[in-house]
């Protein structure tokens, strides 16, 4: 884990080594600093010497100005190294999420991700920022304090040690019990997240079942968790400062009264114990500071392990060496494909499925709900891999494309439509980033989004907002599949992608691809058989395994799960999904 995390230093390495020196500096410097004062009482006010006074007064404010000069040296490089390893933090995660399959993402809640690239990466970049600093400055401290001490008066020193055993057994202690209900918080952040995230893009459905004051109650559990939690987390670190100060003021009392009494013998001098004063608070300020470590250090151990976790994580999906990068047609053949999103443990999506299907056909999907028609379609641009079996494109198995150029050929208009904040024109670009204005018309055009566009004021440089919300859901659609025609595609898939366009839409749609892009495999996924039935073959599903693969009129005739969902829309009793 911590490996994962320190290789994300890289070019900060050097402000991360130039830290913990210029902190080493500042604490030489200031453990001198009292050993200067017990020369300006002893040999100089109590022996009557002012120019000692000024000599060693003179010293010691030059050791305050190196300190001064080193301490802000080693702030500002603390601070280089602590934003540096979270930007990478954040880009190293960023960059891995991108080459994650569907299987890797399905590992990891959205608002879990959002949590560790935000509030878990604060975490660790303000532990980060002390350990450099305070780690360092602590211990040394602790140590030149304890032997400038023992070099005055050893038996006065074993005070110290006392003090500092106390502290580490009730550091230890408190570290132990926090550390669980840390690893419990991080996990209600992610709950938090998920119900902002969940209310907010769903706000409109929200609004629409005046849901308001149910979506604030679950918001408010989920808050209330986080508040509880972390009451009984700080419950418990709330006993370090009163540890600490029973340990500060034992030290003073303790020095205090066997100071005074090896003065009066003769053993040490005044001077001596005004420094050993100034040492203690040293030592005990130096023990609060490791104390301080330890409650972040117990924080940002939890944050840690959900960052290295999606560091290192690796991607289900990845090319083969020597990967084929042609594309040779758009022939799709499922060899006796099997798949299940938990491989080896979860019910099968798809069952056996043998189908072979010509270059430029265009083929309907049509089944119930769960009958595995996204899954099917998924495996040919390699968004998931099969769990036995193959699925090859172009005579080739497609665990042996380059993926890049795999899905370059492979268009897909998901079931899920996004558009993202920028002009139609940038998110038409999303298909071919160089394609030309006129290009981007043309396939506008062919998904018949043309017509609503030009009626935007400013047209095709109309703004989108986020997640294309001041657009209908028929217009969004239709946007979605013009990008996808930029990429011109040797395979192009929609899947269900025509759902809020009217019918008279939806067949023109379907005749511009059979003139536009007669070349092109189109596998078409529709909830009504009028977006299917012209189709040069049509799939049916049902439960994972093939029903039926024919014409529409064959299956008409010889398919009763098709004729049965054809009767139904034919009567407008509603959609397949229910009962006739």
């Amino acid at each position: 884990m911590l490996k994962t995390i320190l290789k994300q230093i890289k070019q900060y390495k050097k402000a991360s080594i130039l830290t913990p020196v210029f902190t080493a500096l500042e604490v030489v410097m200031e453990v001198l600093i009292p050993f200067i004062t017990a020369s300006i009482i002893d040999k100089g006010i109590e022996a009557g010497d002012v120019k000692k006074v000024y000599f060693y007064g003179g010293v010691m404010l030059v050791l305050a100005m190196f300190s001064l000069g080193f301490g802000v040296l080693a702030g500002k490089y603390a601070a280089e190294a602590s934003s540096g390893l979270a930007c990478n933090l954040r880009d190293g995660m960023y960059e891995n999420i991108q080459t994650f399959s569907f299987s890797n993402i399905d590992k990891f809640s959205t608002a879990g991700l959002v949590t560790r690239m935000t509030t878990d990466v604060t975490n660790l970049q303000n532990a980060f920022q002390m350990i450099l600093r305070v780690a360092v400055r602590a211990p040394l401290m602790l140590v030149c304090s304890m032997t400038m001490c023992f070099f005055i008066n050893v038996k006065l020193s074993l005070i110290f040690i006392a003090a500092i055993l106390f502290l580490a057994a009730a550091l230890l202690i408190i570290m132990k019990k926090t550390t669980k209900i840390f690893d419990v918080v991080f996990k209600k952040y992610d709950d938090l997240n998920a119900s902002v995230q969940e209310n907010v893009s769903a706000i409109r459905v929200v609004k629409a079942y005046v849901r308001e004051d149910y979506e604030n109650e679950k918001f408010t559990s989920a808050a209330q968790n986080l508040y509880q939690l972390f009451v009984k987390a700080e419950g418990i670190l709330a006993f370090n400062n009163p540890v600490m100060m029973l340990a500060i003021y034992g030290c003073v009392t303790a020095l205090s009264w066997f100071g005074a009494h090896f003065i009066i013998g003769g053993i040490m001098t005044t001077g001596e114990l005004t420094s050993m004063f100034s040492y203690i608070m040293g030592i005990m300020m130096s023990l609060m500071m490791l104390s301080m470590i330890f409650v972040m250090v117990t924080m940002s151990a939890a944050s840690c392990r959900r960052i290295a976790q999606v560091l290192d994580e690796e991607a289900d999906i990845t090319n083969p060496e020597n990967p084929v990068k042609q594309v040779p047609d758009g022939r799709i053949d499922f060899n006796h494909a099997t798949f299940s999103y938990r491989k080896g443990k979860g019910k099968e999506s798809i069952r056996e499925i043998d189908l072979h299907i010509k270059s430029g056909e265009t083929i309907g999907i049509i089944g119930g709900t769960g009958s595995g028609k996204t899954s099917l379609v998924n495996l040919v641009c390699r968004l998931y891999d099969v769990t036995c079996g193959a699925v090859e494109v172009g005579g080739i198995d497609v665990r042996r494309y380059d993926v890049e150029a795999l899905r370059n050929q492979v268009a897909v208009v998901l079931q899920k439509n996004e558009l993202f904040s920028g002009t139609i024109l940038e998110n038409l670009r999303w298909g071919n980033e160089n394609a030309t204005k006129e290009e981007c018309i043309n396939a506008c055009r062919q998904a018949c989004a043309d017509e609503f566009i030009a009626g935007f004021p400013d047209g095709y440089d109309t703004y989108i907002e986020q997640g294309g919300a001041n657009v209908s859901g028929g217009q969004k659609q239709r946007i979605c599949i013009a990008r996808a025609l930029l990429k011109n595609p040797k395979i192009l898939i929609l899947d269900d992608s025509t759902s809020a366009v009217d019918t008279a839409t939806d067949a023109r749609i379907r005749r511009s691809f059979a003139d536009s892009i007669p070349g092109t495999t189109k596998l078409i996924i529709a909830q009504r058989i009028s977006s299917v039935q012209d189709a040069d073959r049509i799939i049916v599903l049902e439960s994972g395994r093939v029903n039926g693969f024919d014409t529409h009129e064959n299956l008409l005739k010889q398919n009763a799960i098709y004729r049965e969902i054809y009767e139904t829309q034919m009567r407008g009793n509603g959609d397949f999904d229910q009962a006739s």
